[in-house]
């Protein structure tokens, strides 16, 4: 069994390549003596029942490699003619076969017979039982191991949303096509002694422990795998040992927040570590941890430290801090799809830690777009200014600012009011605004042009929002099959002159991808074109900008154009960023 406190499966290609490698080079050597994995460590406490301690991702992977070494088995045995010269080659191989469903399914000799014949024997035969609460696809080795061919194995295994290609299966099933994969490209006989040394001579040294408490200290500081456990992992094993009578209870509140992460990670909005820091920046601000002699200690202490030393009285209460932390989980959930908060992510990582701080004041059902959208304005600024200037985030101006301000944020009794006049006055203290409208003037990278396009529709009042998969449009092309004679037309003959124009913020829009592939090199007379129906262009998109080209006076697109376009975009982000 695989206990509530395990890390969930994490090892992927690389792992499972390094295995692959090491398997193979073994079996060149042909070496007489065993190859060892390594260790796995068992807790026996219970009566009749095994927990892996250690060595959950090795033994899980183990168990993946001989389902796919088993189908490719059956497949080679089926296909073998009944012949004299191939008598020995099938005896081996159905003896490989058999040893290998003794493993899997548990079955005597006598059983396996029956098991070949019907798909059903072999279901519901539990080999391993995964009870981790950081696993989010239990089910996976189940559905696998009880697939007869590999086909129905893809079938019945999760798809995550929104990926494509293998991005979209789990770990395990990624491994076990792996295996099966790289074990069809071996010959029959190289297959049949690949069975033969992995079951015989690849073998574990197994450590027995029969107390609970050894078991969670070794699977704290013993981790053989090479994969280093998270802090998550550390962090989670720590309060289940906490939880005493409760521990059902907490299994079911870690495994929910952990799923609703984990739906979140995939939308790249944040993991379960990244909850864990942000509720530290809240727990640090509430209890006023980093004031010291009334200044700001920007110093942070790392996630585990933090919750298993400095502030370990947190981990005495797992049902209480697991409700705070799905408080932020949740949070996030509500306001995941918002746009001004899309927009936001898009700037800085740190940018979270601040919003989710002010926006743990409220219950997560008060929680409206109208909600965020100061807070997230005055981040936006100035993470606006720090994408332009040549300072980080660690610098005063950032970092010991937001630190400072964080602790209004977390307050319920400070208003928006005031927390936007701070970010006035500390923008307005350190820039100048003819040095920012210099910078943006020589801006051509593309962070900026999804912050021209909010603005633009804030001024028009129309809907703002973008895709995935929304592409950043160069008005006068950057490259194509056209360009010479685009560039002629633009009056633009010299091209290092091009080069420096074509990127300005003016040139760039945000565009749908099938629009941009469509249209994205053509002739601007072609792009704004609003009366032709059956070719798509700027007409069809929902961005306001490209709308708006629609009826542009002029039908070519010039250097004069790009500069008239880019002193707009330049004032419109001064001003927002000051707010003049």
């Amino acid at each position: 069994m695989i206990p509530e406190y395990q890390r969930g499966y994490s090892w992927n290609i690389t792992q499972c390549d390094k295995l692959w490698q090491d398997v193979d080079a073994f079996i060149d050597s042909s070496a007489s003596d065993p190859y060892f994995f390594g260790t796995i460590i068992v807790d026996c406490s219970e009566s009749n029942k095994f927990s892996l301690i250690d060595g959950q991702q090795r033994t899980t992977t183990f168990l993946l490699l001989l389902k796919a070494l088993l189908i490719r088995l059956n497949d080679v045995i089926q296909n073998i003619p009944n012949d004299e010269d191939s008598e020995a080659l099938k005896a081996g191989l159905k003896a490989n076969r058999n040893k290998i469903m003794s493993i899997l399914y548990k079955a005597e000799d006598e059983e396996i017979p029956a098991m070949l014949k019907g798909t059903a024997t072999i279901k519901n035969i539990l080999v391993i039982e995964n009870k981790s609460i950081n696993e989010l696809h239990s089910k996976e080795i189940k559905q696998i191991i009880e697939s007869p061919i590999f086909v129905e194995a893809e079938l019945s295994v999760y798809k995550i949303p929104r990926k494509q290609n293998d991005n979209k299966y789990t770990n395990h099933f990624r491994n076990f096509k792996y295996f099966y994969v790289k074990l069809g490209e071996k010959s029959d006989s190289q297959l049949n002694q690949f069975a033969k040394v992995f079951l015989e001579k690849c073998q574990i040294i197994e450590i027995r422990s029969w107390q609970i408490e050894q078991a969670i200290t070794m699977f704290n500081s013993l981790n053989s795998t090479g994969m280093p456990l998270s802090d998550a992992d550390i962090i989670s094993a720590q309060l289940y040992s906490k939880a005493g009578s409760n521990k059902e209870n907490f299994n079911e509140q870690w495994e929910n927040i952990n799923k609703l992460a984990n739906e979140l990670n995939i939308r790249k909005i944040v993991n379960i570590d990244a909850i864990l820091q942000q509720f530290m920046y809240i727990n640090r601000v509430l209890n006023k941890e980093y004031i010291k002699d009334e200044s700001v200690d920007v110093t942070t202490p790392g996630l585990r430290r933090y919750y298993t030393d400095i502030k370990k009285e947190l981990l005495n209460a797992p049902l209480d801090l697991c409700e705070k932390l799905m408080k932020v989980t949740q949070t996030w959930e509500s306001i995941k799809d918002y746009p001004i908060v899309k927009l936001l992510l898009k700037f800085n990582e740190n940018v979270k830690l601040y919003l989710s701080a002010y926006l743990y004041r409220y219950e997560t059902a008060e929680i409206t777009e109208e909600t965020v959208l100061d807070v997230c304005e005055c981040l936006l600024r100035l993470f606006t200014v720090m994408e332009l200037v040549d300072a980080g985030y660690s610098s005063k101006n950032f970092k010991t600012f937001l630190f400072s301000e964080n602790i209004k944020l977390v307050d319920t009794n400070v208003s928006i009011d005031n927390i936007r006049k701070d970010f006035d006055e500390h923008i307005s203290k350190n820039w100048k605004v003819d040095y920012i409208t210099k910078v943006i003037s020589e801006y051509d990278k593309n962070i900026l042009v999804y912050l021209n396009e909010y603005l633009y529709a804030k001024s028009k009042n129309v809907k703002f929002d973008f895709a995935e998969n929304v592409n950043i449009e160069h008005i006068m092309p950057a490259s194509g099959r056209n360009i010479d004679s685009i560039r002629q037309d633009a009056g633009i003959v010299d091209k290092e002159e091009f080069n420096s124009i074509v990127n300005k913020l003016g040139n760039k829009i945000l565009l749908e991808e099938d629009i941009n592939k469509s249209i994205g090199n053509e002739w601007f007379k072609t792009k704004k074109q609003s009366s032709i129906i059956d070719k798509l262009g700027y007409k069809d998109s929902r961005y306001a900008i490209a709308v708006a080209l629609t009826t542009y006076p002029n039908t070519t697109w010039c250097k004069n154009d790009i500069e008239t376009a880019t002193k707009k975009v330049v004032k419109r982000i001064v001003e927002f960023i000051f707010q003049n």
